[in-house]
Parts: structure tokens; sequence; C-alpha cells
């Protein structure tokens, strides 16, 4: 009887104190990973890319980097927002899934901590090459998960077709930035 008893009190202590699963956290996702794509990272990412680089033209080779305490926060601005993104594609509702998609986010976290922190420094090599791993942390991503032009706007457009994927932009550049 009492072993009858230790075994109904064991199994009802077990039984209380297991936790309730925790509640989803409450992220209200309003942009769609297009918009996200789009509106965020993108602009972003053009605006770090544009950050440093030379142009040759029939004049000669012109360098340009950020030469202002608000051209340098410019920069540093754009590589938060590149690393926020990353945590931006990892909320639920966007992640794709739970296995590459979330592996490459989470690079693109790293790599925008990356152009962030070469912007504070204010170290124009630097900022050039975070701006060529953000260019392939793009890539790599849209290599797994293409972006495919919709029917009505390859029809719009003569060079788009429906099962032509497109690829990040590429970055600008003639050469690196002389130091």
């Amino acid at each position: 009887m009492i072993v009858r008893f230790a075994i109904v009190a064991v199994l009802l202590g077990t039984i209380a104190c297991e936790k309730p699963a925790p509640a989803p956290p409450p992220f209200q996702p309003g942009a769609t990973v297009k918009q996200v794509m789009a509106e965020v990272l993108e602009p972003a990412a053009d605006t770090y890319w544009d950050a440093v680089g030379s142009v040759s033209d029939k004049d000669g080779t012109h360098e340009h980097a950020p030469s202002t305490d608000e051209e340098w926060a410019a920069i540093r601005r754009a590589g938060t927002v590149i690393m926020e993104s990353g945590n931006l594609l990892m909320m639920p509702g966007r992640a794709r899934d739970n296995d590459k998609w979330m592996a490459l986010a989470k690079d693109l976290v790293a790599t925008g901590r990356k152009a962030r922190e070469a912007a504070e420094a204010r170290d124009k090599q630097k900022v050039f090459d975070a701006g060529a791993e953000v260019y392939q942390s793009c890539t790599n991503c849209h290599a797994v998960y293409p972006v495919t032009v919709p029917a009505e706007a390859a029809a719009a457009s003569p060079a788009a077709s429906p099962a032509v994927s497109s690829p990040a932009p590429a970055p600008v550049r003639a050469s690196k930035p002389a130091p």
C-alpha cells in the first residue's frame, strides 16, 4: 500500500512539475520577404556598396570614399540595416525553413556586423572588403533561394523572363580603393 501511494505521489508530482510550452514571440511581421528585400536590405546594401571604390573614365581613375562624419555615419547605418535584416528574415512568417534559410540569414547578420564595424573604424579598405562579403552573402542565399520574375513582369519587360533568376546586384567597382 505504501509503495502504491509512493508511486502515485511521484507520478502526480512529475505531472504537476511539467511546465507549459512557452508562448511564441509576439512578433507581427508587417512586410513580406520581398518587401524587406526591396525596401530595407537592397537600399542599405546599395548604399554600402557605393561607399568606396574607384571609377575609370576618359579623364583617369577617380577614387571615392566617405570623408565627413555624416558620410561615415550613413555607411555605419547601412551596415546596421544589413546586419538586422538577417534577423528580420529569421522571423516566424518569413523564414522559409529552419535549416539552410536560417544559416544563410545568420551569415547575413555576421557579415552585416563586419560591415558596420568596418564603417565604425572608418577604414575604406575594410569597408570595400566587407562590401564584397555582403555581396557574397547575398549571392549564396540567392543561389539556394532564387528570386524569380513573375509572369506579368516578364511580359512587360523584354529583358525579363519567368524562368530567369535575379541574383543580388553586383557592386560597381573598378578596383580597390587606394590605401
